[in-house]
């Protein structure tokens, strides 16, 4: 008899224990173990478990290439997440089988032993009865394509969440924060009271209240710089949609701004201005045409500007001319920052609100998610666990799928959030998603080749392009070294059937068979196959962090961001005032789901998996393991070099940094400030002891009185910071009172006379 040491790693997820029967099978090149229960007096099958156990066998089995698992019911049917399996021989050789799967049912699953494998390299491709082939023919019943709508990337036939396979389902702490956030986001944000009020605003400082729950460094300073050209053009670099701006050596013919018209800075003409790369140009003639939608039975107005920026001396990007239609006309002026207040102001909102339209659905969900998406079905559907490439790309798929399916379901469906209250909503949507696929190209998704071909080289303070092409340079030394040692030649690439099954589905099902976008139908050479697996990983990952993570920081201040518009712009000059914008801007219940839409797309997952973390451990080889070590310790390198950038910004540009976490500033305040009282004559610059009187402040919108914070923290001039624990619904408006938090007694002729 032979013993083979067995060691089970259960999955640290929640539900992941089984109490059920256990069962493994041994199959090597020599034969197969029978089948045998794995069984201890206590239970060795709870979550992050690692359970070891004896498989004897008669004879030795001789080189291990495949297990088996199954289930079997004892007393209650349960899930099971085994993690891994590591099998030790009589001849002391570990082999490691992945699985990361969860086992649900009674019956028996075949998993490989991880050595990575092509298809043409597998001598043991057909093993105890399960091939490679089989597995992917049952992928393939599972994950199969559909149409959403007809002219855009196709995407997993999914009715519902729960006709999702458990493996590609949200963790279930993902998926309590998403409940949790998706119900009661208005809450967090303490704007249920107002999110049914279909008002008007009536005052710019009305604006502010939404602030008073979540805020950020961002927040803050959009807050104060809004109406700043610099703000304005500085968020065609580095704020949520990087993807526009280009340089412009001519102007369009739709564009008749003259030199005699503008005002440049540093004096100068346009036209030695363009020749000098100094001028850019945002040509949102995508939007053009596109329907706008009917919000509260009010027609909604939704621009397709164009705007001419100039590069100053002191290296900021400051707008110069706006044109709010494609067309010229009487009717449809170019706005110059030289024209009145409320002009200026007001077409820079039309441009922002048309700016947050256009990413949210082209740059943001077409170009990130619905990409993802193709990558991952195709991943699927094409390539075993055994191959190189399924496990390099499985880990940035985490998610993928679930969210989603939940974007068509609760963002732009005929009941989803962007469609009741964007300004693209609805059949726009719809719109974006076709004009943007047919203009999208293989080189604007790889950074290198976009920053080059929009002319953005030499532009100063770009910090999503510094930081992109780091990051960008990073994967693709990561994922050359590791395709590297598997591909040693062009031809070996083309005799990849799965890997060029992989490719092809793409092409058909995510790009359409659309020769104009120059998306590889096939991979010829090594060189092509690396670029293309570069650009899967930036988008998955860096491409989709940079639009996605500030959409908060960027649009919770709402005249920076207005999903839509009420109004349609002027179309003359000198009508413009605070109150035509007031007017202009979205009701109170539009804004404030147009906030709770942002929070929730751009908050942080607590369990959150980081670019070059790989906590599933699909790789066993040597090399492969140590390069995805280096991988971790360039992205850790970038991380710092970020952080000493940023330490000198006024506003850091942090959606790229590789250890990003967000943070808040601010959070749960009152909405007015509490009194102060101290010892020294209750002066608070002196505070010993203080109480807070903490007035409930009725909302003006709805007559209900807002509720207090839980605590309330003061830092007196001489650097002590005091604590008021208050954790006391306010519900009337009387005056309340709550103490310094400090344990103790004290004689009532210590305290301040007021109390």
């Amino acid at each position: 008899m032979v013993s083979y040491d067995v060691i089970i790693f259960t999955g640290n997820l929640a539900f992941a224990t089984a109490f059920n029967s256990i069962y493994i099978n041994l199959v090597g090149t020599a034969g197969e173990s029978k089948r045998t229960h794995l069984k201890r007096l206590t239970p060795s099958f709870y979550r992050g478990a690692v359970s070891h156990f004896i498989v004897s066998c008669p004879k030795s089995l001789g080189k291990l290439v495949m297990i088996k698992l199954d289930k079997q019911k004892r007393i209650l049917k349960d899930s099971w997440y085994p993690a891994k399996v590591e099998v030790k021989s009589p001849k002391n050789k570990t082999y490691h089988f992945p699985i990361y799967h969860w086992i649900t049912d009674s019956e028996v699953y075949c998993f490989r032993e991880g050595t990575a494998l092509r298809i043409f390299d597998d001598s043991n491709s057909y093993v105890g009865g399960y091939s490679r082939q089989q597995e992917l023919k049952e992928r393939q019943k599972v994950f199969r394509w559909d149409v959403y709508a007809q002219g855009i990337p196709q995407c997993i036939k999914a009715d519902s969440i729960q006709s999702l396979p458990y493996d590609v389902h949200f963790s279930f702490t993902k998926t309590a924060e998403m409940k949790y956030t998706a119900v009661t986001g208005l809450v967090e944000l303490e704007l249920i009271e107002m999110a049914e009020l279909k008002k008007k605003w009536t005052h710019i400082d009305d604006i502010s209240h939404l602030l008073c729950a979540h805020r950020t460094q961002v927040t803050d300073f959009v807050h104060k710089h809004w109406k700043e050209d610099s703000l304005f053009g500085y968020q065609f670099l580095n704020g949520v949609n990087p993807m526009l701006i280009r340089c412009c050596k001519a102007l369009p013919k739709n564009f008749p701004v003259t030199g005699d018209m503008v005002s440049l800075h540093g004096g100068g003409s346009l036209a030695d201005e363009m020749m000098k790369g100094n001028i850019f140009l945002c040509d949102y003639k995508l939007l053009d045409g596109v329907q706008p939608n009917t919000i509260n039975r009010k027609k909604q107005y939704l621009m397709a500007p164009l705007i001419l920026l100039q590069k100053t001396s002191d290296n900021k990007l400051m707008p110069i001319a706006i044109q709010l239609k494609q067309k010229p006309a009487k009717d449809n002026p170019i706005f110059l920052p030289t024209d009145s207040e409320y002009d200026w102001l007001l077409a820079k909102i039309f441009v922002r609100s048309a700016d947050f339209n256009f990413y949210e659905v082209s740059v943001h969900l077409l170009r990130t998610h619905l990409l993802a998406e193709v990558f991952t079905v195709s991943l699927l559907r094409n390539l075993p666990m055994l191959h190189p490439l399924y496990k390099l790309l499985m880990p940035h798929t985490r998610y993928t799928l679930q969210i989603n399916v939940l974007a068509r379901q609760l963002l732009i469906s005929q009941t989803g959030v962007l469609t009741r209250f964007a300004a693209s909503g609805g059949k726009g949507v719809i719109t974006i998603l076709q004009k943007s696929l047919s203009s999208l190209t293989y080189s604007s998704l790889c950074i290198p080749d976009d920053i080059a071909e929009r002319g953005l080289k030499d532009v100063p303070n770009f910090y999503y392009r510094d930081d992109g092409l780091k990051l960008w340079e990073i994967i693709f030394r990561f994922v050359k070294e590791i395709l590297t040692s598997y591909y040693k030649t062009d031809a070996e690439v083309q005799k990849d059937s799965e890997l060029q099954n992989w490719i092809q589905d793409i092409y058909e099902h995510g790009f359409l068979s659309q020769a104009s976008t120059g998306i590889p139908q096939r991979f010829t050479t090594v060189d092509e196959m690396i670029k293309f697996v570069t650009m899967v990983i930036f988008t998955c990952s860096a491409q989709h962090s940079a639009v996605n993570s500030g959409q908060y920081d960027f649009g919770a201040w709402m005249p920076n961001s207005p999903v839509t518009l009420q109004l349609p712009p002027p179309t003359k000059k000198g009508k413009a005032s605070e109150k035509s914008m007031l007017d202009t801007f979205p009701d109170i219940q539009t804004t404030v789901h147009g906030m709770a839409v942002m929070w929730l797309l751009s908050k942080q997952s607590s369990d959150s998996i980081f670019l070059g973390q790989y906590p599933e451990e699909h790789f066993s080889e040597e090399v492969p393991c140590q390069k995805i070590k280096d991988f971790q310790v360039e992205l850790k390198r970038l991380s710092a070099e970020i952080k000493v950038r940023n330490s000198g910004l006024d506003l850091p540009y942090t959606y790229l940094d590789p250890e990003y976490r967000r943070p808040l500033l601010l959070g749960n305040f009152p909405t007015r400030p509490a009194q102060l009282l101290g010892s020294d004559s209750g002066q608070s610059s002196h505070l010993a002891l203080a109480e807070g009187p903490v007035q409930s402040d009725t909302n003006r919108y709805t007559g209900e009185p807002r509720k207090a914070p839980h605590d309330v923290e003061v830092k007196s001039p001489e650097g002590h910071t005091y604590h008021f624990p208050v954790y006391h619904w306010i519900t009337d408006n009387e005056v309340h009172y709550f103490r310094e938090g400090t344990a103790g007694m004290c004689m009532k002729k210590e305290f301040p006379s007021a109390i």
